[in-house]
């Protein structure tokens, strides 16, 4: 008979929200009036009503000198150009690739976006679009930039970098795109063994970091070797602990991922998403935080 796992209820001291989250925030629900002063000027998730700026969202009230915006808490994702993005295949069109990227419409990669294997840069052929399915089908996971935005919102990616391209051995993490902080760079190999891709959309990719990175792959030759059991308790771990930052709302950046794990480890895997754990490693991590700020 398995053995199973049971534990008493722990009376737990309460969370202080604004220790977890960096300060109190500003949070309205749609119709809360933000203001009364007729000098601000109207953002995302605001309107004007009888000289009052009102919430249109509910969410976190930010300010840029006289510009009022209101930041959803949940909300698709919307994309700007420049945005590195996870994405997952899920249609095969002439001349074009259909992806998943957690927004409103599905975004487009278009064939001549792309770099052919051996990274060429050249004009696409007949026989390349024939091909198509050999680079990428549906089910396929992706990295990649947005390139350009469409007049109805929907995205066009690009994979003309080496770095980006199809993602073959890791775990997908989707989370809230408002909780992965904006950076230069998105791609991380984290000193613990792992390496993940933050994507702006909220997918994250958490996979093994490779030991010698292949400039000639062009970004569509996948490794297909089993990974070693350390490697995969490694990005289990990450896994729980991205998941643990998660639930208490905290901004998913490496500093953030790498405190969190390092304050995971007196624990076992599986304990890390019980209650009073992940309470214990996120303080833990935030305080380290604040302490490097400060």
């Amino acid at each position: 008979m398995a053995a199973v796992s049971m534990r008493l209820p722990a009376v737990r001291a309460p969370l202080d929200s604004s220790a977890l989250r960096g300060g109190e925030k500003h949070l309205v629900a749609p119709g809360d009036t933000i203001t009364t002063d007729t000098g601000y000027m109207r953002g995302h998730g605001t309107y004007v009503e009888d000289d009052k700026l009102i919430a249109s969202v509910a969410g976190v009230v930010e300010r840029v000198n006289k510009l009022v915006c209101v930041r959803a808490l949940k909300a698709r994702y919307n994309g700007e150009i420049g945005d590195i993005v996870v994405g997952r295949i899920t249609e095969v069109q002439q001349k074009r690739w259909k992806v998943e990227t957690n927004s409103r419409l599905d975004s487009v990669l278009l064939l001549s976006s792309i770099n052919l294997p051996g990274g060429e840069l050249r004009r696409k052929s007949a026989e390349d679009e024939l091909a198509m399915r050999d680079y990428l089908q549906e089910g396929d996971l992706i990295s990649a930039e947005v390139q350009s935005i469409f007049s109805d919102g929907a995205v066009s990616l690009h994979t003309r970098s080496l770095k980006y391209g199809k993602l073959a051995q890791g775990v997908l993490v989707q989370v809230s795109p408002s909780l992965v902080k904006r950076q230069k760079t998105h791609f991380h190999d984290l000193p613990c063994g792992a390496s993940v891709i933050l994507g702006n959309n909220g997918f994250i990719w958490i996979y093994p970091t490779p030991e010698q990175k292949d400039d000639e792959a062009g970004g569509y030759t996948t490794n297909l070797e089993p990974v070693p059991l350390s490697d995969r308790e490694v990005i289990s771990r990450l896994r729980n602990c991205i998941m643990a930052l998660v639930t208490h709302k905290m901004m998913l950046f490496d500093t953030s991922i790498l405190y969190c794990y390092e304050a995971s480890l007196p624990h076992q895997i599986k304990d890390i998403l019980k209650p009073e754990v992940t309470e214990e490693i996120v303080l833990e991590a935030r305080q380290r935080l604040l302490d490097l700020e400060g």
